[in-house]
């Protein structure tokens, strides 16, 4: 196996790891949202764009309350983060026009979750044949713009 190293990536898992600054523990104040990455804003969760995305348009819908237990959640929040999926799910429908979407959590690390202290769910855009050779034999994965432009396509498709 070849090993692409990331460097970048050391703070954020140290971070993580260490219990110092969750990332989705996010403030009242939206003067960071675009460096947060945060591109919409309900009453009870937020959605914001993955920072180590799987495709163009990954999103993450989390709780504002820091919580790691799907059975923390009140009604109330599920009920938003489902409302929420649903307005994300046809945001990148009309940005991206994806074949398919994956929707769902990874509860624990086993399970693979790579922040298993704050709940969250993944929204992942899929298209037909998206699994090409970079992902497969250089377990490499190639993103087609930046971050910065993803999130004003989607910022700008859910505030519609």
């Amino acid at each position: 196996m070849d090993y692409l190293w990331t460097p970048w990536r050391y703070q954020y898992v140290s971070n993580i790891d260490s219990g110092e600054g969750c990332p989705f523990c996010v403030e009242d104040s939206t003067d960071h949202d675009q460096q947060r990455l945060i591109v919409f804003r309900g009453a009870l969760n937020f959605v914001l764009l993955n920072l180590y995305p799987y495709t163009s348009g990954h999103l993450l819908i989390s709780p504002y309350v820091h919580i790691s237990d799907l059975a923390q959640c009140k009604s109330e929040q599920l009920t938003e983060m489902m409302l929420l999926a649903q307005k994300c799910k046809q945001a990148l429908k009309q940005v991206y026009k994806p074949d398919g979407f994956n929707i769902g959590m990874n509860l624990g690390r086993c399970a693979g979750a790579g922040v298993e202290q704050h709940l969250h769910l993944h929204i992942v855009p899929r298209w037909s044949g998206d699994s090409n050779f970079m992902t497969i034999a250089g377990e490499t994965r190639v993103l087609p713009e930046s971050l910065e432009t993803t999130y004003q396509k989607i910022k700008q498709s859910l505030s519609e």
